[in-house]
């Protein structure tokens, strides 16, 4: 880890598993950096009302995720916490979240152009 010293605490084969983690806690703080260095309402008052709702959704999820992890560092059983059930919600509203915008994006019928283009076919 720090200078890549091995530790006979814990077994080799595992050693790569927690360089691994460390790497991913590193980007996980930088990201946090970036994060916190800009204020919310600056960011929230750039984006449409869509951006700002995905902004929201994925702040919670990240938050939850993060004490469910710190659960399980503490060793103790998230499932027995209401953020199990917080998670499942967030993630419900995030596939309307899903929806919503896939039904923004897809194709729009033009029923003007569709009759004109029925019309020369035959």
């Amino acid at each position: 880890m720090a200078g890549e010293e091995i530790s006979e605490d814990y077994p080799l084969e595992i050693h790569e598993y927690f360089l691994t983690l460390e790497n991913s806690i590193g980007v996980v703080n930088e990201m946090l950096k970036t994060i916190m260095s800009v204020y919310r309402n600056e960011l929230l008052k750039k984006l449409d009302p869509l951006g700002q709702e995905k902004v929201d959704l994925v702040s919670v999820y990240t938050l939850n995720s993060m004490f469910w992890v710190y659960l399980v560092i503490q060793r103790v059983n998230p499932k027995d916490y209401p953020v199990k059930q917080e998670l499942e919600r967030i993630r419900l509203y995030m596939n309307t979240f899903k929806e919503i915008t896939d039904k923004k994006k897809a194709g729009k019928l033009d029923r003007g152009a569709a009759s004109r283009f029925l019309t020369n076919a035959l």
